[in-house]
């Protein structure tokens, strides 16, 4: 078979589709990759800045309580997310013949179920990332939302880059 020609771009979605569907027919195996909490992270930083807040309460001025104050409202923002490890699993993504299934989030019930002709993208943000997250966020867009997973939910890289390799595998872009 003949590569479609860049110049005119004939054909380039007719031999994307059929590359991606000898890839399926392949023997390409569904699979799931289980996510990771940060649970003693979070419990940590909320007893932290709840005994930094109660200090700040307890010594200082107005400034000081005020300060104490917002740390005792981040020291409740990790005990929620502590109890939710408690109470929901991480979360898993998995990869089957035609759909996959994406969570919301850490530690949500529920998923995604989205079958593949709506999966458009499947990508790496290495640079633009926040400055409060490890890099490497792995982006899947569809149809009509975008997932994102930080490094931080996965056990290792080589889970992210297996759900992005599969993605785009099936996408016919690689």
């Amino acid at each position: 078979m003949s590569s479609p020609s860049p110049v005119t771009g004939a054909d380039v979605a007719a031999a994307r589709q059929e590359r991606a569907a000898s890839r399926r027919t392949a023997g390409e195996s569904s699979f799931q990759v289980e996510f990771e909490h940060g649970r003693w992270r979070h419990m940590g930083w909320a007893l932290v800045s709840a005994g930094l807040g109660v200090l700040l309460l307890w010594k200082l001025g107005v400034v000081g309580k005020a300060v104490g104050i917002i740390l005792l409202g981040v020291s409740a923002l990790h005990l929620f997310r502590f109890a939710r490890t408690l109470f929901h699993a991480a979360g898993r993504i998995e990869v089957r013949d035609d759909t996959i299934d994406l969570p919301a989030g850490l530690c949500r019930k529920g998923s995604h179920a989205v079958p593949f002709d709506q999966v458009r993208h499947a990508f790496f943000l290495r640079r633009a990332v926040p400055w409060s997250s490890t890099g490497l966020i792995l982006v899947i867009e569809t149809g009509d939302r975008v997932f994102t997973y930080p490094r931080d939910w996965f056990s290792s890289d080589s889970d992210q880059r297996r759900v992005a390799l599969a993605l785009n595998r099936r996408l016919g872009r690689l």
